[in-house]
């Protein structure tokens, strides 16, 4: 299992991401929601403001204060931080 570092020491299993997308527009907004609703949402961004949402393939929504490149960097780069440690 791979450990992505969202934000705040939030880890994240890279193995289960299935997206990293930007919060901006109505149909991301509208998937934050339904998970809320749902009791799937995660809220990892610690009252800053959401710039990354993480969807993994258990139908859980991720929130990040991390700018959604720099989360996609670190999920490609995820094995090349273990290896450098």
């Amino acid at each position: 299992m791979r450990l992505i570092n969202i934000g705040f020491g939030n880890m994240v299993n890279a193995e289960r991401v299935i997206a990293v997308v930007s919060p901006d527009s109505a149909p991301i907004k509208r998937i934050i929601r339904e998970a809320e609703d749902k009791g799937r949402l995660i809220n990892a961004t610690y009252g800053r403001r959401t710039r990354a949402v993480i969807v993994t393939d258990s139908d859980h929504i991720v929130l990040s204060a991390l700018q959604t490149e720099t989360a996609a960097a670190r999920l490609g780069g995820a094995g090349e931080e273990e290896r450098d440690e």
